[in-house]
């Protein structure tokens, strides 16, 4: 499941990829987000009055209601989900760079005791790739998550349970206005050819 990801650039790159501006009363932070971690605020882009528009929300759909952060979703027939997949105002598309999976087993790497590594996955022909995503307003503002689907043979040795849901760029326009049925048929692993990975890479051990 996915919980590390990454958006490089600046949030104005979104705006010719996407066709999108900024949307109305979003406080764009001192900072902008490039590592993405659960709970941490990352850009989205969703509809505003039939225009795409770059938002900007916590990655935790309940917004701290569950024990813990709800970053990752997959049986959309259930009721809590079910409910914002049929509802296009709840959409949006979560523009990543690349994400991370991390390595089923422990690489002696250094000092220290085994640690897992970092496996990154992106797509080369869209250097800034959509993933399908929900959001909803919570009691800590808007929070949104990644919609995740059956493993392609490129991510299943890693992750064998799920991957997100990366969009081929002519979907995009259906995932966020479709019906249910449409949601639920893009909920579909992305070809492994039109992906790579690099790793394992363990940034918080010396290799030395």
């Amino acid at each position: 499941m996915c919980n590390r990801a990454r958006l490089s650039g600046e949030p104005e790159t979104l705006f010719a990829r996407f066709s999108a501006s900024w949307a109305q009363d979003v406080v764009r932070p001192n900072k902008d987000p490039v590592e993405l971690f659960p709970k941490s605020k990352a850009f989205v882009i969703r509809e505003e009055r039939d225009q795409r528009a770059v938002d900007l929300m916590l990655w935790d759909v309940l917004g701290g209601a569950a024990p813990w952060p709800m970053t990752n979703v997959r049986n959309l027939g259930l009721p809590q989900w079910r409910r914002l997949a049929a509802e296009p105002h709840n959409r949006c598309l979560v523009p990543l760079t690349e994400f991370c999976e991390w390595t089923p087993d422990k690489h002696k790497v250094g000092d220290g005791a085994p640690i897992k590594g970092e496996m990154w996955f992106d797509v080369p022909e869209q250097p800034v790739f959509a993933v399908a995503g929900f959001w909803q307003q919570t009691s800590k503002g808007a929070g949104f998550t990644m919609v995740t689907c059956d493993p392609n043979e490129l991510v299943a040795p890693i992750h064998p349970k799920a991957m997100i849901t990366i969009l081929h760029e002519a979907d995009w326009d259906r995932w966020l206005r479709g019906s249910y049925d449409d949601v639920v048929t893009l909920q579909q692993p992305y070809p492994s050819e039109r992906m790579t990975v690099r790793g394992p890479v363990f940034p918080t051990r010396s290799q030395g």
